[in-house]
């Protein structure tokens, strides 16, 4: 179906539109919103209204009164996720608050139903204290089988996350940390396959100390890497910088276990992997003195730090966060799957140990398809969400978070 014309909306630019008609699919597509409430049970006649609402459900809510475990059984709680935002960090666009960032939680919360068979709310907050949204959500979780934290700018989205966790017993996870590390870890883990070389041999730099940068440094620290540099604005997060908030400090404390200060430039001589997720331009000068195969994941969008053109100078595997290049690290391979497993199971948290089982499986779905252009597989590919449930399911029970 051909998408509309529509009007633009005020403020608009329309000068490159031809013929000054403003057209644009995306307005079509999002004109309405992207999702709506859809009835499971069938409201037809009188005895199916008094079975779905009053009296019927009255038994309903005396048992789950008696027995709050039941609301798991008996509603849709165990299906379905709150994504909750602040609109202060929203894609590339920055804080742009909460009415602006509906469409993207919109389009998230499709993907969960899309790619995991998980329901998921759009829940766009209108406050920016740390005190304020944790107690929102926490007021806000009986609905909710989990919480997915997105688009919240660091540093406070770390702690955020934490006390949530903390003071609820549902699954909350911020994707924009987790979901990026889960998945950046399965295409290395494939790189580092490809070229026969394993993980404790590498050395990585990091290009972003955000929310990203950091989540993706721990996983691979946890994953056994030979050695891992974050590097922000300032140059290398080392422990002898003095600007360093309790996050980075705390980054500083589990990476660069040689020391290493100075710029993301010097720290690139001789590494085997950069790992972009910061934006900017990495210079080709700095990209030549990697080490040779190294692997290059400029994650930037739309623009890489080092774009594809210049890493296939120098690398023997490059990833992008576009889907027009091979090897796109999407956020869409992790988070679905992820969650599905945790409601499946009711676990109370998803673990580190449930991370690292989501790249592991994540990965696994291409071992025998393994090549240069293919170390991470597709976003539709039907064995990722799958594979992923059944992945993280077993490592909740492992670690003792799953109550069923």
């Amino acid at each position: 179906m051909a998408a509309e014309i529509v009007n633009p909306p005020s403020g608009t630019d329309t000068s490159d539109s031809p013929d000054d008609d403003y057209f644009d699919p995306a307005f079509a597509l999002h004109r309405g919103g992207k999702m709506a409430v859809q009835a499971t049970v069938p409201v037809d006649d009188r005895d199916d209204l008094s079975l779905a609402y009053t009296p019927g459900v009255a038994k309903v809510c005396t048992a789950i009164a008696e027995q709050p475990e039941l609301v798991h059984d008996y509603t849709w709680k165990s299906q379905v996720v709150a994504v909750v935002t602040d609109g202060s960090a929203v894609l590339g666009l920055g804080d742009i608050g909460p009415e602006a960032s509906l469409p993207v939680m919109e389009g998230k919360a499709i993907l969960f139903k899309q790619f995991g068979g998980v329901d998921a709310v759009p829940v766009a907050l209108d406050c920016r204290g740390v005190d304020e949204i944790v107690e929102t959500v926490v007021r806000l979780a009986p609905s909710f089988g989990g919480v997915n934290l997105e688009d919240i700018s660091a540093p406070r989205c770390f702690e955020i996350e934490r006390r949530l966790q903390e003071r609820l017993d549902i699954p909350v996870f911020h994707d924009d940390q987790h979901g990026t590390a889960v998945v950046t870890l399965a295409a290395l883990r494939n790189a580092a396959k490809l070229s026969g070389r394993p993980l404790g041999a590498l050395r990585a730099v990091i290009s972003g100390a955000g929310a990203a940068g950091a989540a993706i440094a721990k996983i691979l620290v946890e994953a056994g890497i030979g050695d891992v540099v974050v590097a922000d604005r300032k140059g290398v997060v080392s422990a002898d910088r003095e600007d360093l908030t309790d996050a980075k400090r705390e980054l500083a404390g589990l990476t660069n276990r040689e020391g290493r200060t100075g710029s993301l430039e010097s720290a690139l001589a001789g590494a085997d992997v950069f790992i972009g997720v910061s934006g900017g331009t990495v210079p080709e000068r700095a990209v030549a003195t990697m080490a040779e195969g190294a692997f290059i994941f400029a994650m930037a969008n739309p623009n890489p730090e080092i774009h594809p053109d210049v890493a296939h100078k120098y690398a023997a595997v490059v990833a992008t966060g576009r889907s027009d290049y091979p090897n796109q690290i999407n956020n869409v391979l992790a988070f679905p799957g992820i969650f599905a497993g945790a409601l499946q199971v009711r676990a109370s948290q998803i673990t580190e140990g449930m991370k690292l089982a989501a790249a592991a499986a994540l990965a696994d779905v291409v071992a025998g398809e393994l090549s240069p252009e293919c170390v991470i597989p597709s976003p539709f590919d039907e064995r990722v969400a799958p594979a992923l449930t059944r992945a993280d399911a077993a490592a909740a029970s492992a670690d003792g978070v799953a109550r069923r």
